[in-house]
């Protein structure tokens, strides 16, 4: 994620020189913070480039979820929180769609950071409230701070490790203490990622329980009604104090806001083609390519949209977990990957809508290509004897079929590293040279349809003579299962920002893979890497933050902790031809918040459908 970024900020690029104990520290003030470059926008913006200032208010908007909900509390670790919840809350700073490593004054109106980096101090808005009218106070947030911290999700306790304390410094000021090394992240993530909870709210409530009682919050919307894992409602707060901001103006303009939940991802296209619900993100290049032609699209009722992005794709893939013993040998690991054959996938199954994913940081600039720069070289040379030789060379590329579906050439590759590694054929099967025994591979899944990308692996697995097979479960016992590291080899995202940061402690540190729940899905536990991340968190520049970013992602693809999957570098999104929106599409990606429903159009909907449904 992105963090410090204007005119004024850009000085917190520079190396800075810590004061002597006689020497206030000096700080920087700006409406926002940036990582990269100037923001976007000055202080005295009015609105997002993308929103439209006199967008209409009213009409609902139906969207759709896989799984279900026990929970209405997302900053807990238990149980399956409800999609939209972050509509109900806010934070300090918050993002736009066009400004991907920037952040701009939510609750807070301006913000200073230390020139060393060793606090930053919000200046709170006198005007911001909760939705029963109570004013959002420095005491509000402090005990934020220390909920999430304690009782959270361990992902705040992770992000927040080096929030040393928050003081308050008057009514409508707050100072956050930061420790560790310089760390130009830290101000833009108390900002953007602690929630603002009531504390008199739980004086009387267990923060870490599951809830079926919405939480009081401060959003544009509030929990309307619900039922438990069927359905969710918001409603628009028609005195939302923060609607006229200009990061709100000419946004979340829709009365209410549904999401329907299926528990099944095979009905849900089936259900959006019936109008079950009004905007729907394809994901799947088959539905892309054969799945819309049906009466109503036909007919222009529904738009189908490909949008060119300039988000970073991050890494997907297959994820082996290393915490069974059978995974920690990477030469496994890597014939693995040659049994994947993505370009017959491609050819076959994706209608050449994908790209092969090389780089965790891929379509961005902090990719790893061709050789390692010297830059690279020096932040590498001092673990070359802890890493594998290949990561001085070039950067990683995933082996290449002929897309035929018959090219052998990638298995006869796999068989001779497994053959090199001590693996041996027994009896038509693959043993395990530490133990002797058939080597065997669970595939897990909730979703059906990723057999059929599945299917072909573990086809070509058998080849090589592994017992592989997959497993789909339902959403629930997926996400504990994932939760408690309980599978060999699962499907696992990492998105990644224009300025990658702490997260990548969550992502692939040893303290996090020891850890439930954590995003350290394949529990790497590796000092160089961890040595890397904290390289690249106490980056002084943007410009010294490429290269150690690079280094980090050359360490990561010639360990071979994942099968690389595949990306898309545009989005694809159909909705029914009920909504307004500008022309101008955000790079980061559609922002249907900053959509409205425009009544003729609506109408027109409904008395063309009644004509088709005649037909």
């Amino acid at each position: 994620m992105g963090l410090l970024k204007s005119t004024a900020t850009a000085l917190l690029f520079l190396a800075f020189a810590l004061p002597s104990a006689a020497e206030e520290i000096k700080t920087i003030k700006s409406h926002g913070l940036s990582l990269a470059g100037p923001l976007k926008y000055g202080p005295d913006f009015k609105h997002l480039d993308y929103a439209n200032p006199d967008a209409p208010k009213g009409g609902d908007v139906k969207l759709s979820a896989v799984g279900g909900f026990d929970n209405l509390n997302p900053f807990i670790s238990k149980g399956q929180s409800a999609n939209g919840l972050s509509l109900t809350f806010e934070t300090l700073l918050t993002q736009s769609n066009d400004d991907p490593s920037a952040e701009y004054g939510l609750v807070a109106e301006s913000v200073e950071v230390a020139e060393d980096l060793s606090f930053a101090i919000f200046n709170m808005r006198p005007e911001a409230r909760f939705h029963d009218g109570t004013p959002i106070s420095v005491e509000d947030i402090i005990f934020s701070l220390e909920a999430v911290k304690e009782k959270g999700a361990p992902l705040f306790r992770y992000y927040y490790a080096d929030v040393e304390s928050a003081e308050k410094l008057g009514d409508h000021r707050i100072k956050f203490n930061f420790s560790g090394p310089p760390n130009r992240e830290l101000p833009q993530i108390v900002g953007q990622l602690l929630p603002i909870l009531p504390k008199a709210y739980f004086e009387n409530r267990n923060f870490d329980e599951t809830t079926l009682t919405p939480i009081l919050g401060s959003g544009p919307y509030r929990v309307k009604d619900f039922e438990a894992n069927r359905y969710i409602t918001y409603e628009r707060v028609s005195d939302y104090w923060g609607a006229e901001l200009p990061i709100n103006v000419g946004r979340y303009n829709f009365d209410t806001i549904r999401y329907d939940f299926y528990r099944d991802t095979a009905v849900l296209l089936e259900a959006f083609k019936a109008g079950e619900y009004d905007y729907r993100a394809e994901n799947s290049a088959k539905n892309w390519a054969t799945g819309y032609d049906f009466p109503a699209a036909k007919a222009g009722l529904v738009m189908l949209e490909e949008i060119p992005n300039e988000r970073s794709a991050g890494m997907q893939g297959y994820a082996f977990n290393l915490r069974r013993a059978k995974f920690q040998n990477p030469a496994l690991r890597e014939a693995l990957i040659y049994a994947f054959d993505f370009e017959w996938l491609n050819r076959n199954i994706f209608y050449n809508q994908y790209s092969r994913t090389n780089s965790y940081f891929e379509n961005s600039v902090m990719a790893a290509t061709g050789e390692p720069s010297k830059e690279e070289l020096a932040i590498l040379e001092p673990y070359r004897d802890q890493l594998p030789p290949r990561v001085f060379g070039p950067a990683y590329q995933a082996p290449v079929t002929d897309g035929s579906g018959q090219d052998r050439a990638p298995l006869r590759q796999a068989k001779k590293i497994l053959k090199d590694a001590g693996y041996e054929i027994k009896n038509g099967k693959l043993s395990d040279p530490d133990t002797g025994k058939p080597l065997t591979i669970e595939f897990l899944m909730y979703d059906p349809n990723s057999l059929r990308i599945t299917g072909p692996l573990i086809k070509n697995l058998k080849k090589l003579g592994i017992d592989a097979s997959s497993r789909v479960v339902d959403s629930a016992q997926y996400t504990e299962r994932l939760r408690n590291y309980d599978f060999d080899i699962t499907t696992a995202g990492f998105g990644q920002s224009i300025s990658p940061g702490n997260e990548q402690r969550e992502f692939w540190g040893s303290a996090a893979g020891n850890r439930p729940g954590s995003r350290n899905v394949m529990g790497i536990d590796n000092p160089v890497i961890d040595a890397l991340i904290e390289n690249l968190i106490a980056a002084p520049t943007y410009e010294d933050l490429i290269p150690a970013v690079r280094a980090l992602d050359r360490v990561l693809t010639w360990n071979f902790y994942v099968i690389p999957q595949f990306h898309a570098a545009y989005d694809r999104i159909a909705y029914w031809n009920k909504f307004g929106h500008t022309d101008i599409n955000p790079s980061q990606g559609p922002d249907l918040f900053s959509w409205w429903v425009d009544s003729e159009k609506e109408q027109q909907l409904q008395e063309e459908l009644k004509t088709i449904q005649q037909k």
